[in-house]
């Protein structure tokens, strides 16, 4: 039986966003999705006002009168959502439309104030967000995310079992995901840091002085794997023959990457950005950190341990389940 019928509005379909429809058409909610085309010239890349123009004109050919409700994901969509004056807007903030520029935000907050209702996925977001609004985290599939046997996993992604691998999940090339950092942390750890090791290191502690291989403060052997464009389904293989994961970014609303290497029991570490501080608290194995050298140290820590973190034990409301169940009541509620 069909309870709603929601047309939803986003411009990607992001994984997490897909996690999302999918787990609302199980509890009886028929989505129709509109996104925002992607350019079609030679060359280019990012979407243009042209593409903007062509969403709104491909909403309205969809026309309002079939639904209950529109979903808009993404703060830049909120005014389209917000043209038609029939029908409850529901508005799902990703982070950059809030945290990003300054024109990005001034859209987003005022699609915010007219909405029915909003939703912050994140706590530095809400913590960002000025106007009254829901608190629903992004939901990671459990059932996909989840701990593999690295053996099994090294020998599916086709990966030396003997080495020390750390995981960069993301393209090279994203200037806010600092890759560079990340390559230098690396370094760092192959070098030997004279960093001390011992102590609380964010949410990690080492009892050895060492490099972490057994030596007498010479480096780790280790190899760095930016992974990227692969089928989705196939990331937690990746995560699972890691040793660690690596997060190094300048800046971010999240990253989901962080939640599902916790739902696999795999370490991270990471700068401080977004949610990690409250995702990782109280995950053992894992470390956040400010400074290059912390973040050396870190990684340094976690490899000497050569274990698992705790992490899906720990981090709470991880599930896609959880996080459709409490849509549902929003949806519920402005209609």
């Amino acid at each position: 039986m069909t309870e709603f019928r929601v047309l939803q509005l986003a411009t990607s379909p992001r994984s997490f966003f897909t996690q999302q429809v999918t787990a609302l058409e199980a509890r009886g909610v028929e989505c129709t999705t509109v996104t925002v085309p992607r350019p079609t010239g030679e060359g280019e890349s990012g979407r243009s006002p042209r593409e903007y123009a062509r969403f709104y004109a491909d909403v309205l050919h969809e026309g309002f009168g079939s639904y209950d409700l529109v979903h808009a994901n993404y703060g830049l969509v909120g005014p389209v959502a917000l043209a038609q004056p029939t029908r409850p807007v529901v508005l799902t903030l990703w982070g950059s439309d809030v945290m990003g520029p300054a024109w990005l935000r001034r859209v987003t907050v005022a699609a915010a104030r007219r909405s029915d209702a909003v939703i912050a996925p994140s706590r530095p977001l809400a913590r960002e967000l000025p106007v009254p609004h829901h608190y629903i985290p992004f939901g990671v599939d459990t059932d996909l995310f989840r701990p593999i046997d690295r053996a099994a996993s090294r020998e599916r992604v086709g990966w030396d079992p003997d080495a020390r691998i750390v995981l960069f999940p993301y393209e090279t090339d994203r200037a806010v995901k600092n890759y560079d950092l990340a390559a230098r942390v690396v370094e760092g750890v192959r070098a030997g840091s004279n960093a001390e090791v011992g102590g609380n290191r964010g949410n990690g502690e080492s009892d050895r002085g060492d490099g972490g291989d057994g030596s007498d403060g010479g480096g780790v052997d280790v190899e760095l794997k930016a992974v990227s464009g692969v089928a989705y389904e196939e990331m937690p293989y990746y995560m699972n023959a890691s040793d660690a994961l690596l997060v190094t970014s300048t800046r971010e609303s999240g990253p989901m990457v962080v939640r599902e290497a916790a739902a696999c029991n795999v370490p991270v570490v990471s700068t401080s950005v977004g949610f990690v501080p409250d995702v990782l608290a109280g995950v053992e194995n894992s470390v956040v950190a400010d400074s290059e050298a912390d973040l050396v140290a870190g990684l340094e820590s976690v490899l000497a341990s050569d274990g698992r973190s705790n992490g899906r034990a720990v981090v709470t409301g991880l599930g896609v389940d959880e996080m459709a169940d409490r849509l549902l009541a929003v949806y519920r509620g402005v209609c």
